[in-house]
């Protein structure tokens, strides 16, 4: 088990379970949230640590969204000495750095499935937009709140909600600011299902984590990574990628594995992702 200020690791079975670790903060995201994050999953991804990861929350709240001590505690925000266009450059660096932690679970090799319990607030919408799929509790709720504090959500929502959801829905959710009901949630796709309990969620995820993870990760980094292009290209850029992708990672003796366990009546057994190669 590792821990960090707002962070709970483990690692089990080839499942990475990040837990949010400041239920009495509502899990909001404090400087220290925007470092971590993208710590742990560059961390899971370049060293192949997991073949999935699962993120939860503890306490009422998944998220009461982002500190406002990130905007308050002087650390790169307004740059003493700058005149307003260079502080205005500067906050747009600024901006995205927060960004990029979210990316990082986007970008990452392995699926990200994310249990949401109580609030998903604010900076917690952009947070679960860039995971590949989402569960929720039936007293589970997503607000953009930015707009009831006079600001425009800036670190992922609307090019991730857009993709995810009915634009009318994201237009009201932003104009307006009002919660969005787990089961409503559902009905427009949001999350996948809704669960009575956060045990009964967690349970389920937990599942379905272990099922991904007994497949083949090549094939499902290839098919992350094919959905991922295709929400972002045309049908026809998606498949000239496709095809690209499969003249180098098409995979033989993997397919050999899965048709001998599935003869066999036993478990496959593939290898792991490689670790990344960062440093020459």
């Amino acid at each position: 088990m590792t821990e960090t200020t707002c962070f709970k690791l483990s690692i089990e079975n080839n499942i990475a379970h990040i837990v949010l670790n400041r239920p009495e903060a509502m899990n909001s995201m404090p400087r220290a949230f925007w470092n971590e994050l993208p710590a742990l999953v560059h961390d899971i991804d370049d060293h192949a640590k997991a073949r999935v990861i699962v993120i939860s929350s503890t306490g009422k709240h998944f998220t009461a969204g982002m500190d406002l001590s990130v905007f308050t505690d002087g650390e790169g925000v307004n740059a003493s000495g700058a005149d307003e266009y260079s502080r205005a450059e500067a906050f747009r660096q600024f901006v995205l750095t927060l960004q990029g932690s979210f990316n990082c679970l986007d970008n990452a090799r392995m699926p990200v499935l994310v249990a949401i319990q109580g609030g998903c607030i604010g900076g917690g919408v952009d947070f679960v937009s860039a995971c590949d799929i989402r569960y929720a509790t039936d007293d589970a709720f997503f607000q953009i709140q930015e707009i009831n504090i006079g600001m425009t959500a800036d670190v992922g929502t609307f090019p991730r909600l857009c993709k995810l959801i009915p634009e009318g829905w994201v237009r009201e959710l932003a104009y307006a600011g009002r919660r969005l009901p787990a089961q409503r949630a559902k009905e427009i796709g949001l999350v996948n299902e809704t669960f009575p309990t956060q045990e009964a969620m967690l349970a389920h995820v937990m599942d379905l984590a272990a099922e991904i993870a007994s497949k083949a990760p090549v094939a499902v980094a290839g098919s992350k990574r094919m959905i991922n292009y295709a929400r972002d290209h045309s049908i026809a850029d998606g498949l000239d990628y496709i095809a690209t992708w499969q003249a180098g990672m098409f995979a033989p003796p993997h397919m050999m594995e899965a048709f001998a366990a599935k003869a066999q009546k036993r478990a496959p057994k593939f290898a792991d992702l490689a670790p990344l190669k960062k440093k020459m």
